[in-house]
């Protein structure tokens, strides 16, 4: 692993931007100093009032844009990590609390446009532009195996820690068993074991992820669909339609929900029922959307159209906050495990994190008498 530059300050401005016919927020956020049935409907403005300042962090070290972001769940010490995919190669591991630098995962020759973590953080797997996915030790930065594709791989994800579905522009999916694997790999690491495959999307896969208390695979691409996968039939069992080409695709982190952006529109399936929940369509191209993990009452989108990193009334839609920090549309966001921050990952090729209840004693957010205890003993 090598070690990229080192965590820079915080950058925010105060929101102008207006769209004709939509209800956009008020000006009334003032920038830090330093670093049942289914709803579709409009989100109205509910930023208003005095807010609480918002000082978010920003990692850098990548150099080209940031597309996916994903927090690992607690480990043992209750600490979390953070892992970024990223168009220059080059997956970063960090610190999920401070966003400061674990490792750089070194081998792939094309963007990454997926990377995602195990269960216990131990493993992470990637896939990239390169026609490959790749499986990696998350202690030592080692390449483990390297999965061959015969064309861009756009997604991958852990099926119970022993296997790997990827997905891309091959319009199949590929599960890779981890232990033959890795026994059956050649000396420079690449696997020469057969996948399984699932064939049945009509346009490139480019969201994929393990519905671990279902035991179900969802896919989810450029033909409008995420399908729903039982590993014991070689067919969907169940497909949810959108009307947009789908740009992120993710479970809750209960897993009770299955979340969905396509075009301008946010959708909430029940992941049980899979009967739509929420629908809210927005002002801007949705790129991506996190829902609290714990609460369930606000969730947090980017954008593909503007630069605000916006957080949402989960049941009535109405924004609550709206931020500008990022110098490019906002590709990915998540929240902790916990719910005290949630991430963003831009084409400016940073990395914020930002806090649910800003001015809350967090990490590396400490409170004003802190700060200045702090400066009066140096």
């Amino acid at each position: 692993m090598t070690e990229p530059t080192s965590l820079a300050g915080p950058s925010t401005t105060t929101p102008t931007a207006s769209s004709p016919g939509v209800t956009t927020p008020t000006s009334s956020i003032t920038p830090p100093t330093s670093a049942a049935g289914a709803t579709s409907t409009t989100p109205s403005s509910g930023a208003s009032g005095t807010q609480t300042r918002q000082i978010p962090l920003t990692c850098s070290g990548h150099t080209r844009p940031v597309v996916q972001l994903q927090f690992s769940p607690f480990m043992l010490d209750n600490s979390y990590l953070l892992i970024s995919a990223c168009k220059d190669g080059m997956p970063i591991l960090r610190d999920g609390v401070t966003g400061d630098w674990v490792g750089t995962f070194l081998g792939h020759k094309g963007a990454v446009w997926s990377s995602k973590l195990n269960r216990d953080t131990s493993r992470a797997v990637t896939a990239s532009a390169d026609f490959t996915a790749k499986l990696w030790d998350t202690y030592t930065g080692e390449e483990l195996v390297s999965f061959p594709h015969g064309h861009i791989v756009r997604t991958a994800d852990f099926i119970n820690d022993t296997h790997v579905v990827t997905g891309g522009a091959e319009k199949m999916l590929r599960i890779f068993d981890l232990n033959q694997a890795t026994s059956t790999s050649n000396v420079g690491g690449r696997c020469d074991a057969a996948a399984l495959e699932l064939e049945g999307h009509e346009g490139a896969i480019k969201h994929v992820t393990w519905d671990h208390a279902r035991s179900l695979i969802l896919s989810a691409g450029d033909d409008r669909q995420v399908r729903v996968w039982d590993l014991r039939t070689p067919t969907p069992v169940h497909t949810y339609v959108t009307d947009e080409p789908i740009t992120s695709m993710d479970l809750s982190a209960d897993g009770e929900l299955v979340m969905c952006t396509a075009g301008r529109t946010v959708r909430f399936w029940d992941a049980s029922s899979r009967q739509l929940v929420k629908a809210y369509t927005m002002p801007y191209d949705v790129s991506s959307v996190s829902l609290h993990p714990h609460t369930h009452n606000t969730f947090v989108t980017g954008g593909s159209s503007d630069l605000w990193v916006r957080v949402y009334d989960y049941e009535s839609g109405a924004e609550l906050e709206v931020y500008k920090g990022h110098h490019g549309p906002v590709h990915a966001v998540s929240y902790s495990p916990d719910g005290e921050i949630y991430a963003t990952g831009s084409e400016d090729g940073t990395i914020r994190l930002w806090q649910t209840t800003p001015g809350k004693v967090y990490g590396l957010w400490q409170s004003r008498k802190a700060k200045e205890d702090s400066l009066l003993y140096r």
